[in-house]
């Protein structure tokens, strides 16, 4: 079995991450990890506490390796239509985790930090704060300034790890094409 090349999709809410991973799901006939945060802050609510950020980041890797693995626990269409992925898109990982808990609560769990220093990905795509904001229930940041702090938090983060990574930017087709162009140059 050929080793599955593990692509991250991060930065601050509403800049696409989540079509882009559906995108590239699709371009390249294989999964993609959604953010467990959501499903989670939409079922227990969005008055979160620090602690409901370890619960997610334990449930955010435990979905990605789930999803590693062709989705054995969670329920995905017909898997036997890619029974060789050679990608898993993932719409967030513990850079993320940890960004969320110190921007919010001024600090980091030793887990994430951990997981940080663990896990190994092939590619972050680094999507730009270019798109409009979109409002939904689970989005905190409208305003301007905050959306460029934390984009500049994750440009830095990605800056200062050794594993390759794009800035991916324009509309959303844009983005798509830049994203694929940037995975065939790293790997095909």
């Amino acid at each position: 079995m050929q080793q599955i090349k593990k692509i991250v999709v991060i930065g601050p809410e509403s800049t696409g991450k989540s079509t882009l991973c559906q995108q590239l799901a699709q371009h390249y006939q294989t999964l993609w990890c959604p953010e467990f945060a959501r499903e989670y802050l939409l079922k227990n609510g969005t008055n979160y506490s620090f602690d409901d950020l370890a619960i997610i980041a334990k449930g955010q890797i435990e979905l990605e390796d789930n999803y590693e693995v062709r989705g054995t626990k969670y329920e995905v269409s017909d898997l036997s239509q890619i029974p060789n992925s050679k990608f898993l898109f993932i719409d967030t990982d513990m850079y993320v985790m940890k960004v969320w808990c110190e921007y919010v609560f001024g600090q980091c769990h030793q887990f994430v930090l951990d997981e940080i220093a663990t896990r190994k990905y092939d590619l972050y795509l680094l999507c730009d704060i270019d798109l409009p904001w979109v409002a939904d229930e689970l989005r905190e940041y409208p305003n301007e300034a905050p959306r460029i702090e934390l984009f500049n938090i994750y440009k830095t983060i990605l800056e200062n790890q050794s594993t390759p990574w794009y800035l991916i930017s324009g509309t959303n087709e844009e983005r798509l094409q830049n994203a694929i162009e940037a995975i065939n140059e790293s790997y095909i």
